[in-house]
C-alpha cells in the first residue's frame, strides 16, 4: 500500500472516530506523513492563535504548569494526612501524580523552548560570527521540529492504543489514561509553534542588525 492510502486511510479512521480503527491505521509508516502534517500545520495554527489572542500566548503554558503543580501539591498532602491522620489511602493517589507531573513537564518545556532556556550555549555562539550564529539557530530549529515530528507521532500511537484497550489509570473506575497521553502530542504542537516563533524573531534580527544571541533567563516574559 502507497504512503498516500496510508494517510488516507488515518484520516478516514479519525473521521469515524472509533480508536481501535485509529490504533491500526496509525501502525502504518503514513502515520510520520500525519504526524509531520499535524506538527506543522498545527504549530502554524497555534501561532496564529497566539497572534490574535496575546493573552493566550502568555499564560496558556504557564497556567497549565501551576495548576498541574498545585494539584499534585494537594493531592500529595491530602495523601499524608489520610495516611497518617485516618489511617487510609486512595487508591489513585500514588498514580495521578505522576501523570500530572507529565504534563507540567512537556507544557514548561514548551514555553521554555520559546526562552531559549534548553542548551541554548549563549556563551559559546555569542562569539561566533554572525552567520555562525544563524546557523546555529536555523539548526536548532530543525532539530526540535524533527524531535516535535517524532513525539507527536509516536504518542497519537500510544494514545490510539490506551483508548482503544480502554486502559484506566490505576486506581480509578473510569479515568482513562489517553485523556493524560494525549496532553503530549498537544504540548509539543505548541512547541512546534514555539519554534516558529523563534524562527520568525530570528530572520527578523538578521534583517534588522539586532543581537542574535541573547541570554536566556528561566522564567523571563516571552518576547
Amino acid at each position: 500500500m502507497s504512503i498516500l492510502a496510508e494517510v488516507g486511510e488515518i484520516f478516514a479512521a479519525f473521521g469515524g472516530r472509533d480508536s481501535y480503527d485509529i490504533s491500526q491505521a496509525l501502525r502504518a509508516d503514513g502515520a510520520w506523513v500525519v504526524g509531520t502534517m499535524i506538527t506543522l500545520f498545527g504549530g502554524a495554527l497555534v501561532v496564529w492563535i497566539y497572534k490574535i489572542a496575546p493573552f493566550v500566548e502568555r499564560h496558556m503554558e504557564r497556567s497549565i504548569m501551576v495548576w498541574s503543580y498545585l494539584a499534585i501539591a494537594a493531592i500529595i498532602f491530602w495523601g499524608v494526612i489520610d495516611r497518617f491522620v485516618f489511617s487510609n489511602q486512595q487508591p489513585w493517589s500514588t498514580t495521578i501524580p505522576p501523570l500530572l507531573f507529565m504534563i507540567m513537564a512537556w507544557f514548561g518545556c514548551s514555553y521554555n523552548v520559546r526562552l531559549r532556556t534548553h542548551l541554548s550555549f549563549s556563551e559559546f555562539r555569542s562569539r561566533m560570527p554572525r552567520a555562525g550564529q544563524m546557523a546555529c539557530l536555523m539548526m536548532d530549529a530543525a532539530l526540535w521540529l524533527i524531535f516535535c515530528v517524532m513525539i507527536v507521532t509516536t504518542t497519537l500511537r500510544v494514545t490510539a492504543n490506551s483508548a482503544s484497550n480502554f486502559q484506566i489509570v490505576l486506581g480509578t473506575d473510569d479515568v482513562m489514561q489517553w485523556w493524560f497521553i494525549l496532553t503530549v502530542p498537544l504540548a509539543f504542537t505548541m512547541m512546534a509553534a514555539r519554534v516558529f516563533q523563534n524562527v520568525l524573531d530570528d530572520l527578523a534580527n538578521w534583517r534588522s542588525g539586532e543581537p542574535l544571541i541573547k541570554q536566556a533567563v528561566i522564567g523571563e516574559e516571552p518576547a
